[in-house]
This record gives C-alpha cells, sequence and structure tokens, in this order.
C-alpha cells in the first residue's frame, strides 16, 4: 500500500525559507509525476510544484516561480520541495502526491491518486 509522509513544515517570518521533505513507500517515486500541493483555510487546493524524473522537467505555479525548487532523490525515495522567500500568502497546509501525468503551470491534480497527511506551513508577516 501507498504512503506518502510530509515534513518540515513550521512557522518562519516572512523571506525566510523552509524545506519539505516527503518519503514515500509502497511505490516509487521514479514511476509516477510526483507533486506538491497546498491548501488555505477557506480556499481550493492548488497545484504548487511537480515533477517527473524520467523527463526532468519540473513545473511550478507562476506563485512560486523563481522561489521554490521541487526535486527527488530517488535513492532515498523522497520527494522535496525548497522554498525560499516565503510571504504570508504561502501559509498553507501542504501536500505531496503521486500521479499519472504533471501539468504546465502544476495547475491540475487530476490523475494524483495518492497523497500525503500534510504538513502545516506558516509565514508570519
Amino acid at each position: 500500500q501507498a504512503q506518502l509522509v510530509e515534513s518540515g513544515g513550521g512557522s518562519v517570518q516572512a523571506g525566510g525559507f523552509l524545506r519539505l521533505a516527503c518519503a514515500a513507500s509502497g511505490l516509487s517515486i521514479r514511476d509516477y509525476c510526483m507533486g506538491w500541493f497546498r491548501q488555505a483555510p477557506g480556499k481550493e487546493r492548488e497545484g504548487v510544484a511537480q515533477i517527473a524524473s524520467t523527463s526532468e522537467n519540473s513545473h511550478y505555479a507562476d506563485s512560486v516561480k523563481g522561489r521554490f525548487t521541487i526535486s527527488l532523490d530517488n535513492a532515498k525515495n523522497t520527494l522535496y520541495l525548497q522554498m525560499n522567500s516565503l510571504k504570508p500568502e504561502d501559509s498553507a497546509m501542504y501536500y505531496c502526491a503521486a500521479g499519472v501525468v504533471c501539468y504546465a503551470g502544476a495547475h491540475s491534480c487530476a490523475g494524483f491518486h495518492s497523497w500525503g497527511q500534510g504538513t502545516q506551513v506558516t509565514v508570519s508577516s
């Protein structure tokens, strides 16, 4: 059974950084498009970044482009999200997921079938 476990969330001030990790078991991240998504209270879940090891292409939402970096460690079967220059509007629960395909702009979660429980990111001004 596939399991994804996120870690690395926390509370930081604006301009700070965090590195999220998503440890996978029961599936090989190299076989999927892996993505990070976030959901703030009262808002819909949105795509943040997606990557597929087969294509080595990464995709980012416009709101995080240039500040966030998604990466894979296939040996550790772990997905990462380096988040720099954090803004209060980045505050949300962050989820990792495994999906069938990646989307330009990381704009969709269609086809993402395995989800972690999330890790909270809070950015104060």
